[in-house]
C-alpha cells in the first residue's frame, strides 16, 4: 500500500460539525520536498478568518490544497460536511469553492462586462450580473472599458467578481492587495467588508495584518509550514505571537 493509499484509510469516516471549511492534519510538499506539516484549520460558516505568516512559511500551498490544485500526502479537507480530499478543483469549485490567487486573474484585451459575464461558472449560467455590481459599484459605470486600462485596484475588484458572481460557500483570497497603492487597499478592504455583511465565510492570506485582524473572528499563524498559533483575532492584537512570527 503506497503512502497515499495508507493516510487514507486514517482519515476520519465522520465530517466535522464546527466548520463550512475544515482543513484537517493537512500533509503536503512538491516532489520529495515537504511543504506542510500536520497543518489543521477551521473556517466556520460566515466567519472570516486570517491565515498569516513570513513568506516561504506554506500559506499558498495550502490554500491550493484547499481549492484542489495540489493533492496533499496526507490529510483531509472537508469542504460543507463532505470529504473532497480527492474531488479535482472544478468538482470543488460546483461544491462552493472559490479561489482568488495572487495577481489579477482577468483578460485584460477583454471590456469589464465581457470579464464578468466569463467569470459566471457554467452551472450558474443564468446568474445576474447585478449581484457583481452591488458588490462592486464601481464597475456599474466601466462596463464597456477595456479591462487592461483600468487601476490596479480595479482590476483587483474585477478578479474579485468572480467570489459574487460563483455564489461560494467559502472563498479563499491570496494577498488580494499585493502591488497596490495603499489608497486602493482601503477600498478593497472597504469591499471584503460588504462581502463579510453577505455571510460568505473566508479564509484570508494578507500582508496588512492589523488590517485584515479587524475584519477576522479568528486567526492562524504558520512557520515552516505548521500552525504555530490558532485562536481569536483579538487576543492575537495583545499577543507577542505577532512580534515573534511576523515581524510585525
Amino acid at each position: 500500500m503506497n503512502r497515499l493509499a495508507a493516510a487514507a484509510d486514517k482519515r476520519p469516516v465522520n465530517p466535522p460539525a464546527d466548520g463550512v471549511l475544515v482543513l484537517d492534519r493537512i500533509c503536503a510538499g512538491y516532489g520529495l520536498t515537504p511543504v506542510l506539516r500536520e497543518v489543521s484549520i477551521t473556517v466556520p460558516a460566515g466567519t472570516l478568518v486570517a491565515l498569516l505568516g513570513a513568506n516561504g512559511a506554506g500559506k499558498t500551498t495550502l490554500l491550493q490544497v484547499a481549492s484542489g490544485l495540489l493533492r496533499p500526502t496526507s490529510g483531509t479537507v472537508w469542504l460543507d460536511g463532505a470529504d473532497r480530499t480527492r474531488q479535482p478543483a472544478f468538482r470543488r469549485a460546483e461544491a462552493g469553492m472559490c479561489l482568488v490567487p495572487e495577481g489579477r486573474g482577468i483578460f485584460p484585451s477583454l471590456t469589464v462586462r465581457d470579464n464578468l459575464e466569463l467569470q459566471v461558472p457554467p452551472w450558474l449560467k443564468d446568474a445576474n450580473l447585478d449581484r457583481a455590481l452591488e458588490v462592486f459599484p464601481a464597475l456599474r459605470s466601466r462596463m464597456g472599458q477595456v479591462a487592461g486600462s483600468m487601476s490596479g485596484g480595479e482590476q483587483q475588484m474585477l478578479a474579485l467578481a468572480r467570489a459574487v458572481l460563483a455564489q461560494p460557500k467559502v472563498i479563499l483570497l491570496d494577498e488580494i492587495s499585493l502591488g497596490l497603492a495603499p489608497q486602493m487597499v482601503d477600498r478593497l478592504f472597504e469591499v471584503l467588508g460588504r462581502l463579510a455583511a453577505t455571510g460568505t465565510s473566508m479564509l484570508v492570506v494578507e500582508q496588512y495584518v492589523s488590517r485584515v485582524l479587524e475584519l477576522c473572528s479568528a486567526a492562524y499563524i504558520m512557520k515552516k509550514g505548521a500552525i504555530v498559533y490558532s485562536g481569536p483575532s483579538s487576543e492575537l492584537k495583545r499577543s507577542a505571537v505577532i512580534d515573534s512570527y511576523l515581524g510585525a
